[in-house]
């Protein structure tokens, strides 16, 4: 428990923060409706769900403040690498920016479904309030508007009217419909089922947020909450006259209450959110227009496709990523991929595997499926976006680092590793960092193939520098048939690796996550360790969970710093 207190402190702190000002709002919001004299006849027909429907409104339009900020990539690169988010446990929180941006999603689903069965409600006792058997004074309120010098307070304004069809024929109805159909399709599209097996989907019905934004915006141009006016307020004392219903008009203190919609807040909350959004897009697009020039295109025999590309200007860092677009494939998708490629190199590569739509077509562009690669000038136009920062950059922050990647999650170490090696080849260098522990967890043997020429190097590379000991590798192997188990047991004795070519052999099944940790927090007492993930989600839950009950609550012992690579 105390580790997980030092490790998560600062994502307790925000979502304790974020809890608090939506409580708040709700709350001095609700008080608000309940007690303020304006919505006193507004009460006497609609009841508490007034206070309900006003209170979960101001929490959806903060929310929806929220929601754009944390998926404004270039905000987040930009305050990654700012001087004062230098500090480790910040960054580490930047890094976490989709689960704050599904946290608020959640706020932005509670507050709507609460508005909505509040309005619903309340237009039902609208028209309730038609009836004399609602009572004398919110039928007397149901029936001014009726003259000229009247303003209505009831938006339904006869027994008789079909709610639904009324409904849908008001700014607030259709704009709530709108709004609330979108709303649905972004949410339900965003689950990890489809997200994983149709991205495509996913992509496409989450840029309905811009038909969610323009509907907020809109919906409060319909006024469905009317009070009473200020002016109408000092001629007609609502605390005396409301009690003197028959005598209105009748007498100079009781004159004819006056009533008023309240006036659209939603773009109040909105438009600096959207204005920094708006900027985010033009500087994408701007990245866009950029050409890019693929220098090479490699085929691995495990399926993955390599790219090499060139850009203008483009300066990137070790685990960073770029957003691909392909306009022969699609003009509107953009899809995340880690860069593979070291900074110090003069070209940057992405390595892409079909898991989509989207990838088998790009395969079939680049001719990957026949195997016969098209001439430079054939290829498709490719569209970058980035790099951007990731947890993966923090590697070099600590004196030891643990890098686990599980699949094609280790892409990302790619890029870190080939770095890492340059900087041993590089004399002038110096390193804060002094340990590396890698450890790849894979079920195909034949997904080694293109990663293992980069372990060679780095081995060889390491033991001409004497630096034996700085990288830790631990491959483990979770698949094999009767055919490869059989040559893996006559080549067992062999100098190298039948798998991989390597010196160090590899591992045949699982790791046991809480002997690795225990001998790393014996080897490395009083040292902060970074460790770096890129895999499934239920294994990133397993080492989270080992990092918290690894780390000491003491400050002066060992502390494992969890980081998970997100897109």
């Amino acid at each position: 428990m105390g580790g997980w207190i030092l490790n998560e402190k600062l994502s307790v702190l925000l979502l304790l923060v974020w809890l608090g000002l939506n409580f708040y709002l709700f709350i001095d919001t609700f008080h608000w409706y309940e007690d303020e004299d304006a919505y006193i006849y507004t009460r006497i027909m609609l009841g508490s769900t007034l206070a309900w429907a006003r209170a979960s409104a101001t929490c959806l339009n903060f929310n929806c403040m929220l929601i754009l900020l944390p998926v404004s990539r270039n905000l987040i690169s930009f305050l990654r690498g700012a001087s004062i988010c230098c500090g480790g446990i910040l960054r580490r929180q930047l890094d976490k920016n989709i689960a704050f941006h599904k946290m608020v999603a959640y706020g932005i689903a509670v507050n709507a479904t609460v508005h909505i069965v509040a309005h619903l409600i309340n237009v039902e006792r609208y028209h309730t309030s038609q009836s004399k058997e609602a009572g004398e004074l919110p039928y007397k309120l149901s029936g001014l508007g009726k003259s000229p010098n009247e303003s209505y307070l009831n938006p339904i304004r006869t027994y008789e009217t079909n709610t639904t069809g009324e409904l849908l024929t008001t700014i607030a109805g259709i704009t709530g419909v709108v709004i609330t159909v979108a709303l649905i399709l972004i949410m339900t599209s965003s689950t990890e089922l489809i997200r994983r097996s149709c991205y495509e989907v996913f992509w496409y019905t989450h840029h309905l947020f811009v038909v969610f934004f323009i509907g907020l915006i809109i919906h409060g141009m319909g006024q469905l909450v009317r009070g009473q006016t200020p002016q109408s307020l000092l001629l007609h004392n609502v605390t005396y006259c409301k009690d003197r219903y028959l005598e209105w008009e009748n007498t100079t203190q009781c004159p004819l209450p006056q009533f008023s919609g309240n006036k659209p807040v939603a773009w109040k909350w909105c438009l600096s959110p959207m204005m920094l959004y708006i900027c985010e897009r033009i500087v994408r697009f701007w990245r866009f227009q950029q050409e890019v020039v693929i220098t090479k295109v490699v085929l691995h025999s495990s399926g993955v496709l390599e790219l090499h590309m060139k850009k203008r200007g483009f300066k990137m860092g070790p685990g960073q990523y770029i957003f691909l677009q392909c306009p022969s494939v699609s003009q509107l998708e953009w899809h995340p991929f880690t860069l593979t490629s070291a900074p110090e190199e003069d070209f940057f590569s992405v390595h892409i595997r079909v898991v989509g739509d989207w990838t088998a077509a790009l395969f079939k562009a680049f001719g990957a499926e026949e195997k016969a690669f098209k001439e430079s000038w054939m290829l498709p136009r490719l569209a970058v976006d980035g790099p951007y920062g990731s947890a993966t950059t923090d590697v070099f922050h600590y004196r030891v680092s643990v890098c686990i990647a599980a699949g094609i999650g280790v892409t990302p170490f790619a890029s870190t590793l080939k770095s890492i090696w340059y900087k041993c080849c590089n004399p002038n260098t110096v390193l804060a960092l002094q340990k590396v522990y890698f450890y790849w967890i894979c079920r195909d043997p034949s997904a080694f193939e293109w990663f293992a020429d980069l372990l060679f190097h780095l081995e060889t590379k390491m033991a001409e520098k004497g630096k034996n000991d700085f990288l830790s590798y631990h491959i483990f192997l979770t698949g094999w048939d009767e055919s490869q188990a059989t040559h893996i047991v006559l080549h067992y004795d062999d100098k190298m690796d039948v798998i991989t070519g390597l010196r160090q052999k590899t591992c045949y099944g699982r790791p046991n996550w809480d002997n690795e940790f225990k001998q790393l927090a014996e080897k490395h007492p009083g040292n902060n360790i970074g460790v770096f993930f890129c895999g499934p989600k239920t294994l990133s839950k397993i080492l989270q969970k080992t990092c918290n009950s690894y780390s000491s609550v003491d400050p002066r012992g060992v502390q494992f710093h969890y980081n998970k690579e997100n897109f």
